[in-house]
């Protein structure tokens, strides 16, 4: 009953926090003059990737440290086939906003530097703080191009479809408190949903080993579905796909980066052989929208969905002997 009221409650704080970032998001944008794009590639990014951060702080700490590991390359992949492909199923993902051809660009590079220090061995400080400079670098080049972009969706057209925003945007101190709240919010249900599955998953005699790739990466992940599916309903899926680009960067440069600080991640033979190249190829299968510029269609969420699924298949199915660790006593702490 414990493990149910923990993943209901997780859900549901989810769901209206999600919805409640979004509102705050685009009239701080509209404020602050901003292209929706770069408060997803910011802000929201960084708020949805706050569970993320807490797992792996917590992991490194509690000397669970590949659970850190497992849970970015999990959320990565569950963000673009999952975060991106369900959301299309409810309405066309539109690949149009400015610099996002850039910005697709700047997560295929994290990923390859990511990858290249993955298979040089363990993840250590010296390539932590690396790994936290080139974040740096990212944000400061978006910060500056954020202001050239005038090809953005209308923020009156955006308000209007906010049921509950007034047409003129929030002031920016109470669109501020409104993102806050959302952060927080998104960040306290994570956790319930994450301490919720894993109990149920426990119950049920499923490995925690393939709990930490799956179900906890899954529920760090529920942030950006959450936002994504708020957006896409709102149509206005600019802000959903920044979101997802923005937090896969968080993810790889901050996530690991300030993990490793704190602890040295090892790699396991398993990610080198196999998940570090679903995470390239997911992210891979997002870059001909990126080139082309074209929607990514209805069709195109549900084979994304489906890859999702046979990958959690295969994961789950004992197939692949692949060595994740045994224990998530530390998230559980």
């Amino acid at each position: 009953m414990i493990a149910f009221l923990q993943l209901l409650g997780g859900l549901v704080l989810l769901i209206y926090a999600g919805d409640a970032l979004v509102r705050g998001a685009v009239s701080m944008a509209q404020r602050l003059d901003v292209p929706p794009m770069i408060v997803g590639l910011t802000v929201i990014a960084f708020g949805t990737s706050a569970p993320e951060l807490m797992v792996g702080i917590d992991a490194v700490l509690t000397d669970v440290p590949t659970l850190a590991l497992g849970n970015v390359v999990g959320s990565n992949i569950a963000n673009i086939w999952l975060v991106i492909g369900l959301p299309a199923l409810i309405a066309p993902m539109v690949c149009s906003a400015p610099k996002f051809s850039n910005n697709m660009l700047a997560l295929i590079i994290a990923t390859l530097v990511f990858m290249v220090m993955a298979f040089n061995g363990e993840f250590t400080a010296l390539k932590g703080v690396f790994l936290l400079a080139g974040l740096f670098a990212f944000l400061f080049f978006s910060s500056r191009t954020a202001r050239r972009g005038k090809n953005h969706t209308s923020y009156q057209e955006i308000l209007e479809d906010l049921e509950g925003v007034p047409k003129k945007a929030d002031s920016l101190k109470t669109a501020s408190l409104i993102v806050l709240g959302g952060l927080i919010g998104l960040s306290i249900g994570a956790h319930f949903f994450v301490l919720g599955a894993v109990d149920f998953a426990r119950m049920l005699g499923v490995s925690e080993a393939i709990i930490g790739l799956t179900l906890v990466a899954l529920g760090t992940s529920i942030p950006e579905l959450v936002t994504a599916i708020a957006a896409a309903m709102r149509r206005h899926s600019d802000l959903a796909i920044g979101t997802v680009i923005g937090s896969n960067i968080f993810n790889l440069l901050g996530i690991i980066g300030v993990s490793s600080l704190l602890g040295n991640i090892p790699v396991p033979n398993g990610f080198l052989k196999f998940d570090l190249w679903i995470m390239l190829g997911a992210t891979l299968s997002f870059l001909p929208f990126a080139i082309m510029r074209k929607n990514i269609t209805r069709i195109t969420g549900a084979v994304f969905f489906l890859a999702y699924i046979f990958y959690i298949i295969f994961l789950t199915s004992g197939v692949s002997a692949i060595d994740y660790p045994s224990s998530l006593t530390g998230l559980m702490g």
